[in-house]
């Protein structure tokens, strides 16, 4: 485990993959503001993302007393590509997860998993039950709109040629103006900040292409043969639903989680909290009133 300072607010934390592929990892370390101890968070992005999602929720966390750790997942951010693509699983994902708990010395967290990182949250609890003491599920449930999959598979894993600022701007407008249509140029600006990082003095995507392939549909089986089954996610979910504060948060706008499987998550987990997002699509940013009122409210009901 290594640490140093980072920028203002966090440190940067280091540490190496479990197994034997040793892959170095980040994450933000947000220190706790005083008073009682409570059980720190661990904030999970989505699959194109990074630890800069959570530069505006982790501080605020971080000032009501508990510490955060923003996770760059293996592939993106700061954190090592992997040389084996089809590594880029929640299951990979999740053991990363705990190698940073462990070396930490951390027994239980509260999870705030975005898309993706809610996948992750839901296999991590499944692994190891106690590490998981209460969660936010941002937009991702145990299943996916073919909708949202479709745009995503659209543009993940594929280069996006900008030669500055303004350029990757417009790129993210472009793929995202359907979730945040009242967005402005000050905030497409700072969402291209979050989504690219800068190499020889260009903006590019921070991250692995190579975790397109991973997340590609199967190919067609053989002619004559049945596809196989989709994978049943609803056991992870109302795993995670049993004894724990739990909180989905719905984009209303959202392609990725519909308005029928969120309705199908309340009836399977009754006393599950649950939050929409007015004008908003995939995913919330998590800074929005209504994010922020369910998060806190969550966050009073955790240990």
């Amino acid at each position: 485990m290594e640490s140093a300072d980072g920028t203002p607010g966090f440190a940067d934390r280091f540490w190496t993959a479990p197994g034997s592929d040793g892959l170095r990892l980040h994450a933000r370390d947000y220190a706790a503001a005083s008073g009682p101890a409570r059980l720190p968070v661990v904030c999970l992005h989505g699959l194109t993302r990074n630890a800069r999602d959570f530069e505006d929720l982790a501080p605020r966390i971080a000032a009501k007393g508990r510490r955060v750790l923003a996770l760059d997942v293996r592939g993106r951010g700061q954190s090592a590509w992997d040389p084996q693509p089809m590594r880029y699983v929640p299951a990979t994902y999740a053991g990363d997860v705990l190698a940073l708990l462990d070396a930490l010395g951390i027994a239980r967290a509260v999870f705030v998993g975005t898309s993706m990182g809610g996948l992750i949250t839901m296999t991590v609890a499944a692994f190891r039950p106690q590490a998981v003491a209460a969660a936010v599920l941002n937009d991702i449930g145990p299943e996916i709109a073919p909708e949202g999959i479709k745009r995503i598979t659209g543009y993940t894993g594929r280069s996006a040629e900008t030669a500055n600022w303004e350029g990757a701007a417009d790129y993210a407008r472009q793929l995202n103006q359907v979730a945040f249509p009242q967005y402005s140029e000050d905030q497409w600006t700072a969402f291209a900040r979050r989504l690219f990082t800068e190499k020889d003095g260009r903006p590019v995507l921070d991250y692995d292409p190579g975790i397109a392939k991973a997340f590609a549909p199967p190919p067609p089986p053989p002619e004559g043969q049945p596809p196989p089954p989709p994978v049943d996610l609803w056991p992870l979910f109302k795993g995670l639903a049993a004894g724990r504060p739990l909180l989905t948060i719905r984009g209303a706008l959202s392609d990725l989680l519909s308005a029928d499987i969120a309705g199908r998550m309340r009836e399977a987990a009754p006393d599950m909290a649950y939050a929409e997002v007015q004008g908003v699509g995939h995913a919330p940013m998590l800074d929005e009133p209504a994010s922020l009122a369910a998060i806190d409210a969550l966050l009073e009901t955790a240990p």
